[in-house]
């Protein structure tokens, strides 16, 4: 609870804070044998499982409400308990509430507030993990400015531990969030392994020492990056070896197998590759910790593709990517924490965005769920039908029936199911399927275990494209889509090699070289693939999720760019002839990317003026407030 009361004894924490930075003598040199907390730590890590983030909240670079989350309230975190999960992880950025050096003082009506919902976490029998979160941007500077950063570090923490040291050991600390000490990821380096092992080592002594519950906290330590190669975490072997206490806990994260997770060089779905990426990280944690008495916490998971939008990865594949992910996390015995910014658990609505990303996670728990090869199935217009068959992937399970909104199909009439090969029958989807392009029937498949799996079958036709004019920081292409989903795009120059950001590939990134707009009907060209094309023929390939793909021609020079459709006899014919778009021939192309372009801009423009006016409102309203009071 928060009233008078906490906040004179704040007060007073305040005063002991500085006394024990000015006075404190920690010596690193001293090794402390922790007692263990109650049963096993790998008990209290499997109890955990599953995990949430509390994600762009207090780790935003303003204030908790900067990145689009509104407050925090208690109704919030009861919310997140009643969905099963039980445990939670409150990512925290203290560097903007500190204040002058050398005392670092953090800001009383933080330190609050965060003590408010760490509270309210407990109270709602979560565990609760706290961390230095976007601090770790200032660690970047460690190799050249070591002192500086460890007295900061360590007068933080100093703080945490000495505001948290008499609560319960269901609270545990993270020392730092995915540490690294260069702006390259990936790079491995001597001396970024002694500078963590350092940061862990002092962090460990300083939460010892502080008396209370922090003698046998658990406490969490990640390796560079929180990656999962094997090196780094044989380096936080390493430290845990070393500083010899039952009640440690290794962290690392997990964003997928990196083209699958961004939708790059053409791996838009969850195949053999990117499985056998989660396999083979979990492995190595599992070797290097978890059979080694080490507890193993994913403090984040997710795909890195959900930076962009959800959407980037195509909705069931994202679905057996989290299915596999968490059904071989517990197989491992590793306990996962679910990285969620606001986009997947609605914070106003108390609803999951993406039910069936919810309902799958749950479900893997305690079993495997079923899905199939694809979760779409296209049929053109005016074909005879035929019987469509789809591959499932049962996962042990069998198929138990199909269901058309309310109604139950009927086997053998409406479908068959031989094995893992499930046969549509052509009399049923004659009858079912809409004639309208873009419309569709849902088939929910349900299994002897597990989340349910959804089927769409979408009308739909060859997708067209059109001419366009447009330049370097504004090009769009054209497109009537017919029902049809875009999937990924390929660049290559005509003279040969990859176009393009990403040049060790054709495909391109979806979201960062170009984004579909299935309203506007059109493909957005970023300037960020422009910025790494040079002047010349690009030759694209637009490949759909029906598997029909579409050529487009790019002509460049300087800031222009001219798009056309190489089947198209008129384009073809001016590109041939080298017009530069005046010929009457194009006039109609033309107009039609130059009309899309403009209902792009338009949208942007409508947005921005929504903005400014619902500013003006607020302001006209904070003015009232203040003229009354």
């Amino acid at each position: 609870m928060v009233g008078s009361a906490r906040i004179t004894q704040g007060k007073y924490i305040c005063i002991l804070m500085i006394m024990v930075l000015v006075f404190g003598n920690f010596n690193t040199d001293v090794r402390i044998h922790a007692e263990p907390i109650e049963g096993s730590l790998q008990q209290y890590v499997e109890d955990m499982q599953p995990g949430w983030n509390l994600g762009n909240t207090f780790d935003a670079g303003g204030g908790e409400t900067s990145w689009g989350n509104p407050f925090v309230t208690e109704e919030f975190i009861q919310a997140i308990r009643n969905q099963g999960y039980r445990s939670i992880r409150i990512p925290i950025t203290w560097n903007h509430r500190l204040g002058s050096d050398p005392e670092y003082i953090i800001q009383e009506d933080f330190t609050d507030r965060i003590r408010e919902v760490v509270e309210w976490s407990l109270d709602a029998g979560l565990y609760v993990m706290i961390n230095l979160h976007h601090d770790s941007h200032w660690l970047l500077n460690m190799e050249n400015e070591r002192e500086a950063v460890m007295e900061k570090y360590k007068a933080v923490w100093r703080q945490i531990a000495l505001l948290f040291k008499d609560y319960p050991s269901k609270l545990m600390f993270e020392s730092i969030n995915e540490p690294r000490f260069s702006d390259d990821w990936n790079k491995d380096e001597p001396v970024y392994f002694e500078m963590l092992d350092e940061l862990n080592t002092v962090f460990h002594q300083i939460v010892r020492s502080s008396g209370g519950f922090n003698a046998t906290r658990p406490l969490v330590l990640p390796t560079v990056t929180a990656s999962p190669s094997e090196a780094r975490m044989r380096e936080l072997y390493k430290t845990i070896e070393r500083l010899d206490d039952p009640n440690l806990i290794a962290t690392i994260h997990y964003y997928g197998y990196y083209p699958f997770s961004v939708n790059l060089g053409g791996v838009t779905t969850f195949d053999e590759t990117a499985r056998e990426d989660i396999v083979q990280a979990f492995d190595r944690a599992y070797d290097t910790f978890v059979a080694r008495g080490i507890p193993v916490i994913v403090g984040e998971f997710g795909l890195l593709g959900f930076d962009k939008k959800i959407e980037t990865i195509q909705h069931g594949e994202i679905l057996k990517f989290l299915e596999f992910f968490t059904y071989y996390a517990r197989e491992k015995r590793i306990t996962h924490m679910l990285w969620d910014n606001g986009q997947h658990f609605d914070r106003r609505s108390y609803t999951w965005n993406n039910p069936a990303f919810y309902e799958v996670m749950m479900a893997s728990l305690n079993g495997r769920s079923s899905n199939a090869a694809s979760d779409s199935i296209y049929l053109l217009p005016g074909e005879e039908a035929e019987d469509v068959l789809v591959k499932l992937n049962l996962n042990g399970n069998t198929l138990t029936g199909i269901k058309v909104e309310d109604r139950l199909l009927a086997a053998g009439a409406d479908y068959m199911i031989s094995g893992d090969q499930l046969t549509l029958k052509a009399d049923f989807l004659r009858g079912h399927v809409p004639e309208a392009l873009g419309e569709s029937v849902t088939l929910t498949c349900t299994f002897s275990a597990g989340a349910d799996w959804k089927l769409h079958v979408i009308r739909y036709d060859h997708p067209t494209v059109r001419k366009a004019i447009g330049t370097r920081s504004m090009f769009i292409i054209p497109i009537n889509y017919n029902g049809d989903r875009l999937a990924t795009m390929e660049a290559v120059y005509e003279e040969g090699g990859n176009a393009g950001p990403a040049s060790w590939t054709s495909f391109k990134e979806y979201g960062h070289s170009f984004e579909p707009d299935y309203k506007l009907n059109l493909v957005d060209l970023t300037s960020e693939f422009f910025n790494e094309v040079n002047d010349g023929e690009v030759l694209l390939k637009l490949h759909f999720w029906s598997g029909a793909v579409l050529d487009y021609r790019l002509s460049v020079s300087g800031s222009k760019v001219i798009g056309t459709d190489p089947s198209n006899k008129a384009d073809a014919k001016e590109q041939t002839e080298g017009t530069d778009g005046s010929a009457q021939a194009g006039e109609t192309s033309v107009s039609d990317g130059e009309k899309a372009l403009q209902d792009k801009t338009n949208r942007q423009i409508y947005y921005w003026a929504a903005g400014i006016a619902l500013l003006f409102i607020a302001g006209g309203i904070f003015y009232k407030k203040y003229r009354k009071g």
